[in-house]
């Protein structure tokens, strides 16, 4: 089973159907987005994608916003792969039928990260968009203006990022039928898990927003602000989420008849909190079956303490060390007129890989 990290040129754009399955891996998945692995845009309708019948009736009601779903798609799985690029699980995709194997169907705590991020990802393009104004549905959030402080000399105004139009698409395209409750008797399903982690990925869009300010007044002395709000560098969220991930919290699984006590969480879990019930494996060794990846042949730091050092992400096997040529230019001067004349400049540094 081959597992790949799509790169930014060749990114697989899964089109959120995080509640169906995946048909394909990378190239065909640009395929049912209506994109062709060289990225020229391919004339599909709503009913030649594979969605469920909810969707492509989303779908032919606002075909405007499948650029969107790509964008998202393709903003999810890139901060993904950035924040889990040293860990030993790095989010990887594969060719199998599901993109993300194992890891979308297994509720651990990686499963709730990839529902988390997808639906900020989708959240976040989407308000994108509407700003841009590309939307007709959409734009700016005129909620807040009017508001403000004049007391303080600010005031709401400017053009604020309407998330709310995103989180209601969210919500739309991604969540299925099931109603996402839990009791700390009756547990949750992974369906409920999975629909507590997409919204939880939402709200980190608002948790995450800035507010800017522009200043008004006599020669720059900003006797009165204007300010509004904008949603963050999708990197943020990404850390955010991250964040999120290391504090999750283990749930009981209704499917299961008997649970360990220990392992039940019977207080009330925060709508902000990402949830899991399955403990995550090592990611240490390839298991084909499950769909790991393992950590043979990753490249490791020997001198870090942290997650992407040689003793951890080898799981104490060991590693090669490998001598490699590094080429660039350098001493780059510009040549009146005009072009610029560098050096060929050449080095040696070790590589250190995962035995």
């Amino acid at each position: 089973m081959e597992r790949r990290s799509c790169g930014v040129r060749h990114m697989c754009t899964l089109s959120l159907l995080l509640v169906s399955v995946c048909p394909l891996c990378c190239r065909a998945s640009w395929m049912w987005l209506g994109v062709t692995s060289a990225g020229l845009p391919e004339q599909r309708g709503c009913s030649d994608l594979p969605l469920s019948h909810r969707q492509r009736d989303l779908c032919r009601k606002k075909p405007f916003l499948l650029p969107s779903i790509q964008d998202g798609a393709q903003l999810a799985i890139a901060e993904c792969q950035s924040q889990f690029r040293h860990e030993r699980w790095n989010c990887s995709t594969t060719e199998q039928p599901s993109v993300f194997g194992y890891e979308l169907t297994s509720g651990t705590k990686e499963t709730a990260f990839i529902y988390a991020v997808m639906a900020a990802g989708l959240v976040h393009a989407v308000t994108r968009s509407c700003s841009q104004g590309n939307m007709t549905e959409c734009g700016c959030d005129t909620r807040l203006q009017g508001g403000g402080s004049p007391k303080e000399g600010w005031h709401w105004g400017g053009c604020s990022d309407q998330v709310q139009y995103g989180i209601w698409f969210s919500r739309k395209f991604i969540d299925n039928s099931v109603k996402n409750t839990s009791t700390s008797r009756g547990g949750y399903t992974l369906s409920t898990c999975n629909q507590h982690n997409s919204e939880a990925g939402r709200q980190a869009i608002v948790r995450t927003m800035s507010t800017h300010c522009r200043c008004h007044g006599i020669s720059g002395s900003c006797a009165l602000k204007t300010c509004w709000k904008t949603v963050a560098a999708f990197e943020r969220v990404g850390v955010y989420l991250k964040e999120q991930y290391e504090d999750s919290v283990q749930v009981s699984d209704r499917s299961r008849r008997k649970t360990r006590r220990k392992d039940r969480h019977r207080l009330p879990v925060d709508m902000h909190q990402l949830i899991f019930f399955n403990k995550s494996p090592n990611y240490c060794v390839e298991d084909r079956r499950r769909g790991i990846a393992g950590t043979r042949g990753r490249r490791c730091n020997r001198t870090s303490t942290g997650s992407d050092s040689c003793v951890l992400l080898c799981c104490g096997r060991g590693y090669n060390t490998h001598l490699v040529r590094h080429v660039q230019r350098c001493e780059c001067k510009f040549i009146w007129c005009c072009y610029v004349r560098c050096r060929r400049c050449e080095s040696m540094n070790d590589m250190h890989t995962c035995k």
